[in-house]
């Protein structure tokens, strides 16, 4: 006969009794002060207010009748009442009094002078003689100390220990880590993209905790360090989160400003004792955000060296690294954008093993990104990612999702039903060069300037076959720029070309050319142009030694010395330095007279584009062909649709007047007529 189990009891379950409320410590605590307050506010009371009289006064109320309840005589002093009505006390004043003795005088001596003086008299007042004890007088000063102390521990020193997870001396050396688990974490390897080959290396590092013997099987190690490496905004900590999202054991996350305390040594004690808790919950993963807040090479600027707080906590990080076993499995991720000021220590194999690289998306990143991101939003049928993508070349992960979101408040505001690719390519200019300033009141002489200025940067765009094709071309101030002409590239460029550069610099310097031509004047609107052509030549001749008079030689000395400090020398005599700026402006030069002679033999449609530049305000690549080419825009000018908006707003009688000619005297169509071409 088997073992039955025995059968549950049928119905409902019998609900476990509540167990009885426990007051807590900082309940007790406030308990305990209350009622020391409350003894305290009560002895005081009860020490009432008297008043000093001198022993003449004394003897004249005795003498009076004037003294009534009971006189106690202390070593030191006399204590007494007086009735009501005595003559020449005030209404305000207390009624009892008290009288010190005279310098050697006793209470005994003074009661034998009192009987005396009472003698044969029926006196109201009784006599007593109390011999004081010390605690009673220092009782009221040791309950206020008390009462003070415990009120700052508990408002003050107690609160800190509770919000460091320790008591209030010590908090400072506690790690101020967050441990984020897989099921806290919302954020995964779908959400993470344009960064496979990073990815791709994480998920080893996964592997490895998930599966340590099977890599141990052939002698090998889990890597004790990961160092993610990448301009910021690139999703190094964004992969981070993924990894917490992914991997089955717990994550420690903290960022290397937490380390560093107003007192020397925290930070030391909060990175022992972060290792120590990651140890305990092995296997598992710390990562570091922003690690070179400490991890600075050591002994560099003015520190003061062995004592310096930063200093100290790197050597702790450096320690708990370099002791951890193999078998530990505890794995550090850090994450940094500036791995030039990184100790050497913090970075050889052993601690940190691998570098990875989280770059800026490719063209495909740039779409499987903004792809992510759209799908959380709610888009038009008109949406060309790859087109969006192509146009946002240099745009880090974070720069995507501000566009798509821009995108989305955009067409909110707008009360749309969904976005637009209009609204994608206004928020793309916005995050890259600012809001567009349509309220901004110009001059005409400047904007017929800058629209000449612009027109001179897309003709030349448009003319040079090296360079990257037209995108638009705008004159609506947008920024600190009044105008601007933008491309879109074919493909992201990894190498630059000597002849890629000289279309660069032709094309930067076709809005001052155009300037030159028409007005026979040049403005500072010229002046982001100058500035790129100065340093992309710079550039051409110092770093890429494409100066054929000083050839293949690297004069950035920044680059070869990025630790060293500038102290004003230089690697090469004054005489190279006169070369290289001699060569900077050959090549200046050439662009500029490049430029001239493409406007020039072009003149007819720089006027074209820069009339409709006038009308229209704006002009995407088709219109500029068209233009080119001597054809007809079929588009509403901004005159026209000043006019609609006025004539919705203007009075009945007002609609039906004739409408007036523009203030600048353009035509519908900006001065654009069709010509041959």
């Amino acid at each position: 006969m088997t073992n039955q189990p025995p059968e549950k009891p049928r119905g409902p379950t019998p609900t476990p009794p509540t167990p009885p409320a426990r007051f807590g410590r900082s309940l007790m605590g406030w308990v305990l002060i209350g009622v020391m307050v409350f003894a305290l506010v009560s002895f005081m009371q009860g020490m009432d207010q008297r008043r000093e009289i001198t022993a003449t006064d004394f003897w004249a109320y005795v003498d009076n009748g004037q003294v009534t309840g009971e006189l106690v005589i202390t070593p030191e002093r006399i204590k007494g009442e007086n009735p009501p009505g005595v003559a020449g006390l005030e209404a305000d004043s207390p009624k009892k009094f008290f009288v010190i003795f005279p310098e050697g005088a006793r209470g005994e001596g003074f009661l034998a002078d009192l009987d005396k003086r009472l003698a044969g008299r029926e006196y109201p007042a009784k006599v007593r003689l109390e011999r004081t004890s010390w605690w009673r007088a220092m009782l009221p000063h040791v309950l206020l100390m008390m009462v003070v102390f415990l009120a700052v521990w508990f408002l003050v020193f107690r609160r800190m220990g509770q919000a460091s997870g320790a008591g209030f001396l010590g908090s400072f050396g506690r790690s101020r880590h967050r441990v984020t688990n897989k099921e806290q974490s919302k954020i995964t390897f779908k959400d993470v993209a344009g960064i496979d080959e990073a990815k791709d290396e994480v998920l080893e590092i996964i592997e490895f905790l998930r599966h340590p013997r099977k890599f141990q099987r052939l002698g090998g190690r889990i890597p004790r360090g990961v160092l993610l490496v990448g301009e910021p905004g690139c999703g190094k900590t964004l992969l981070a989160k993924a990894i917490a999202g992914e991997a089955d054991v717990p994550v420690f996350s903290i960022s290397g400003s937490d380390f560093v305390e107003m007192f020397v040594g925290v930070g030391a004690s909060r990175v022992r004792d972060l290792f120590k808790q990651a140890r305990d919950a092995a296997p598992c993963i710390i990562f570091l955000d922003e690690i070179d807040a400490v991890g600075r090479r050591r002994g560099a600027g003015f520190g003061t060296g062995g004592a310096d707080e930063r200093e100290q906590t790197l050597n702790a990080i450096l320690v708990e690294m370099d002791g951890l076993g193999t078998n530990d499995q505890v794995i550090i991720i850090a994450a940094t954008n500036r791995t030039d000021v990184l100790d050497p220590a913090l970075t050889r194999p052993g601690r940190f093993d691998r570098n990875i690289n989280v770059p800026l998306p490719d063209l495909k990143g740039r779409y499987d990104i903004l792809k992510i991101y759209a799908a959380k939003i709610e888009c038009g049928a008109d949406v060309d990612l790859h087109r969006l993508a192509r146009g946002t070349p240099m745009f880090s992960g974070a720069d995507l999702e501000a566009l798509v979101n821009e995108a989305a408040i955009a067409a909110t505001m707008a009360d749309k039903e969904s976005v637009e690719q209009e609204d994608l390519e206004e928020a793309r200019d916005k995050v890259r060069w600012g809001r567009a300033r349509r309220s901004r009141v110009i001059d005409e002489q400047e904007k017929s300037m800058t629209a000449y200025h612009e027109a001179g940067h897309a003709l030349v765009q448009v003319l040079t076959p090296e360079a990257d094709p037209l995108h638009k071309v705008s004159i609506i101030p947008r920024g600190s720029m009044g105008g601007a002409t933008f491309a879109l590239p074919e493909k992201d460029r990894y190498l630059y070309t000597k002849v890629y550069c000289q279309a660069q610099l032709t094309i930067s310097l076709g809005g001052r050319v155009a300037e030159e031509l028409v007005f026979g004047d040049v403005s500072s609107g010229a002046s982001n142009d100058i500035l790129h052509v100065t340093g992309l030549a710079r550039t051409m001749v110092v770093d890429w030694g494409m100066s054929e008079q000083l050839g293949l030689i690297s004069y950035n000395e920044q680059q070869r010395h990025p630790q060293m400090m500038d102290l004003g020398g230089k690697d090469y005599s004054d005489k190279t330095a006169e070369l290289i700026d001699s060569e900077i402006k050959r090549i200046v030069d050439e662009a500029h007279q490049r430029a001239r002679k493409v406007l020039e033999a072009h003149r007819d449609e720089l006027e074209r584009i820069a009339q409709a530049l006038l009308a229209y305000e704006t002009l995407n690549a088709e219109e500029v062909k068209l233009i080119i080419d001597g054809k007809t825009l079929d588009k509403t000018s901004v005159n026209d649709l000043i006019d609609i908006e006025h004539a919705k707003t203007a009075e009945p009688g007002e609609a039906d007047a004739p409408p007036t000619p523009a203030e600048d005297g353009q035509t519908d169509l900006g001065g654009v007529q069709p010509q041959s071409g």
